[in-house]
């Protein structure tokens, strides 16, 4: 869903009675509320009572019953009870908050006549079958509760314009009735609700809408079935305070709705919707003693809803700043007012639909237009639903996503199709919610695929015909002189044209056939399989008498032909114990295969995080993998012909070998430095989520420094056993690097290992793999030590390490396919490629 943000009015001016008397947290029945008296929650951090906005004392001001933060000067209100039944301050007519008998609350006016302006009407509880007392708490939540504890009414469920931490924002299924909404005010001193709303959609249930009215302002895209994710992080002017918002989704099979908490420590921060229609966060700095706007929407022109027009997007990609485009084989319906900054008419096909022989085009990184048909049930597959797509001929888009992270209900799925007009569409860099659109194009431009196919044919054919001749020749000649070899004169791939720039022109490099390695694997059996991931497969077979991993990428892998040349080009010049030894490769047409050294093993994190196996891991058995990497990684960065930058390294790309050596895998991802290069910088941040250096991911800028902190994670990870974004196993804390760096400043460092080693493990060794690893993840890459000092040190030890400073963590904002891999076992010689983007 949308990032759910917002805050208070720009200068709301709120008059507040300054209380007579003091109540404590509770109201009871027989002890009402009157102005000028107030109740506090336990906590002193929010308040209950009357106020008046406007700044007035007049006797004819507005009197409201509302809920305010305590303790900030500038008071602010986060609820009103009464928003379309002010009373007037009189002494005729002062009104009155009591607490009934049947356990509801009731405002009435003070004048004798007894006329309701506001009541919770609550009816759980039958009259006099208990005693019921209202209290406000400290979150803001003001609660009605019986006398056995039972919760019967709470201001959570009704909102107004703020967004509380703890509060939720959703439906109720079964229900069409708008869910919960936040309403503005009507304007700066008047609470009545306003023209702009925020909420779920009712009708999918799958996103959120910003309305003026009945008019969608803005459109959040569908959910994607995250169920926890971090909306942003920020540090306030002035002030040394960060502040994380972690936001959850809840779907019980009762309701959906999403929630958020705050970092622990942080100041007053809070949603809200203004009468001026922006959805805005804030939170209280209590330096500038002044609400701070850390995000408001909509933040883009023309992220408006619709702003594009039908057929147009968004692009939130490009800088500085975002534009209206068309979607690929449509054109501007009017390039005249185009030009002239003028979207509303949209786009228009160039070339008009034929019918179902029309192809369609995989647009990736979008948010999905509205107006979609929820189809299958939320069961279909990737498969099923592109054929409900492609048997309807007036279909002309559909998108696919798993959901299977964010229900009670098993493997849910959503499959969207759209049939009319696409209208309100984007194109993200990193966003919740982008997802792949497959979008019907017309038959001309699949017949000029065809034909551009056709043509290469023709000119292939005899170019072809003849290399085949030439082989046959050199096959015979080869036969004849009895020089064939089985691997090392083999002939060699033509990697030239897999990688640019890149010929591997100083060395020789096995090509195996294809058909070899499908013997080798029994036509790439079930029972050959040891391992799988993103990628593809890995099988064992046998080549040459010699065991060996085969690496098979699928069609629709992530990594693609320059990934593949590239590990190729770069392991096939290293040498060293603690890298994996590839063997040979295959590209074969679609085909692309790397075969490497067998591991018996399997993968670091295989056995690192596997109850069953971690035993095999005691302390003197980690200290040395820890070193066997640092050794393997200094090398790259130092000790090897080329300064390699790995930018992948993690537990699932480390393998163990039959003595439990470890040896760093997956080159994919790897980068070369020039010999006077320190740093570089991409705008394609590729990577696993929490061993990514902070300014990496969020910047693209990548140095030998950026794999120094992905070991600091990694080898946090081997004392603990702990995977890297665990909450279950940290405390609470939202990730080990916070978890270990907590523990080492509260001095319990010596609580950090892994239960399994306590007993065996030097508490000394400990303490410096703990101490180097938070130096590892250091905020500042200048700060972090290189790979030589660190290998010197776990060698040789050290009394003299500075102490570690507050370490960079890296809150994504978006949980895409990592999440999804995190539950697929990883065996050996597993190869796992995640990317994310930076912001």
């Amino acid at each position: 869903m949308h990032r759910l943000a917002l805050t208070c009015r720009a200068a709301v001016l709120i008059l507040l009675f300054l209380p007579f008397g003091v109540s404590d947290d509770r109201l009871v029945p027989g002890k009402p509320l009157s102005p000028g008296s107030t109740i506090i929650s336990d906590g002193g951090a929010f308040a209950l009572g009357f106020f008046s906005p406007n700044n007035s004392t007049s006797t004819l001001a507005k009197l409201y019953l509302g809920i305010w933060y305590n303790d900030i000067p500038e008071l602010t209100v986060v609820w009103v009870a009464n928003r379309e039944t002010p009373v007037i301050n009189n002494s005729s007519s002062s009104p009155v908050l009591s607490l009934t008998n049947t356990s509801n609350l009731v405002l009435s006016k003070g004048d004798g006549s007894g006329r309701v302006l506001w009541t919770t009407a609550n009816k759980a509880a039958a009259p006099g079958s208990s005693t019921p007392v209202a209290v406000l708490l400290n979150t803001g939540n003001l609660v009605i509760r019986s006398s056995n504890g039972t919760m019967l009414w709470q201001s959570f469920d009704h909102n107004t314009d703020t967004f509380l931490p703890g509060m939720k924002l959703g439906l109720k299924y079964n229900t069409r009735d708008g869910g919960e909404r936040f309403v503005s005010w009507k304007g700066p001193g008047d609470p009545s609700p306003g023209r702009f709303s925020y909420g779920v959609d009712p009708i999918t249930f799958l996103q959120m809408f910003l309305w003026d009215g009945k008019r969608p302002v803005l459109r959040s895209a569908p959910w994607t079935g995250y169920l926890v994710m971090t909306d942003g992080r920020y540090q306030q002017a002035n002030a040394n305070t960060e502040i994380v918002i972690y936001l959850a989704v809840v779907d019980n099979n009762k309701e959906i709705y999403v929630t958020y908490s705050v970092s622990d420590g942080a100041p007053h921060t809070r949603y809200v919707l203004t009468y001026s229609g922006e959805y805005q966060i804030q939170s209280w700095n209590k330096r500038l003693l002044a609400w701070e706007i850390f995000g408001k929407w909509p933040s883009l022109g023309c992220s408006l809803y619709g702003y594009c027009g039908s057929y147009g997007y968004c692009d939130e990609t490009t800088t500085p700043a975002s534009t209206c485009k068309c979607l690929d084989g449509f054109e501007p319906a009017s390039k005249e007012e185009w030009r002239s900054g003028k979207f509303s008419k949209g786009c228009r096909r160039k070339e008009q639909l034929s019918g179902c022989s029309d192809g369609f085009l995989a647009l990736t990184g979008m948010k999905p237009p509205d107006k979609f048909i929820l189809v299958g049930g939320g069961k279909s597959t990737f498969a099923e639903c592109a054929v409900e797509c492609n048997r309807n001929c007036s279909c002309v888009a559909y998108a696919h996503a798993n959901l299977s992270s964010g229900g009670s209900g098993g493997n849910v799925t959503t499959c969207l199709v759209w049939a009319g007009e696409l209208i309100d569409t984007g194109k993200f860099s990193a966003e919740i919610g982008s997802n792949t659109l497959y979008l019907r194009v017309a038959d001309l431009d699949v017949a000029h695929v065809k034909r551009t196919k056709s043509n290469a044919a023709r000119i292939a054919l005899p170019v072809l015909a003849t290399v085949l001749v030439l082989l046959c020749i050199t096959f015979a000649w080869l036969k004849f002189k009895g020089k064939s070899e089985k691997w090392r004169k083999r002939k060699r791939n033509s990697l030239d044209e897999l990688h640019e720039g890149n010929p591997p022109h100083d060395h020789e490099f096995p090509f195996v056939r294809f058909e070899e390695i499908a013997i080798a694997t029994h036509n790439f059996c079930e029972t050959c399989k040891i391992g799988h991931g993103g990628f593809g497969n890995v099988y064992k077979g046998t080549l040459g008498g010699q065991e060996v991993a085969i690496k098979r990428l699928s069609r629709d892998s992530q990594q693609g032909t320059k990934e593949f040349s590239n590990e190729v080009i770069l392991i096939a010049k290293l040498q060293h114990r603690n890298l994996v030894q590839l063997l040979g490769c295959c590209a074969d047409q679609d085909e692309k295969l790397l075969i490497y050294e067998y591991m018996p093993n399997k993968s670091l994190d295989a056995t690192l995080f596997d109850d069953s196996r971690k035993l095999l891991l005691d302390w003197l058995t980690r200290f040395n993998i820890i070193k066997g990497i640092a050794r393997g990684l200094l090398y790259l960065h130092q000790d090897s012909r080329l300064t390699i930058i790995h930018r992948d390294l993690k537990a699932g790309n480390v393998l163990l070998d039959a003595e439990m050596k470890p040896k760093i895998a997956d080159f994919g991802m790897a980068r070369i430095f020039g010999d006077n290069q320190q740093n570089a910088n991409t705008q394609r941040v590729v990577g696993t989520y929490g061993y990514m250096a902070l300014e990496y991911a969020m910047e693209g800028l990548f140095s030998t420094k950026s794999d120094v902190y992905s070991f600091g994670v990694l080898l946090l990870e081997v004392v603990t056993g702990i995977r890297r974004n665990s909450n279950s196993q940290t405390m609470g804390f939202p990730s080990l690097i916070v978890y270990a760096w907590n523990m080492w400043k509260e001095g319990r460092a010596e609580e950090l290992p892994d239960p399994s080693i306590m007993d065996a493990c030097s508490l000394d060794e400990v303490a410096l793999c703990i101490h180097v690893a938070l130096l590892c993840v250091e905020e500042n890459p200048d700060d972090r030590p290189l790979m030589s000092n660190v290998v010197f040190v776990l060698e040789n030890g050290s009394n003299t390490l500075p102490a570690p400073n507050r370490p960079a963590y890296f809150a994504r904002r978006r949980i895409e396919m990592e999440q999804i891999r995190e539950d697929i076992q990883t065996s050996g010689n597993s190869f796992t490629l995640t990317e994310i983007e930076g912001h």
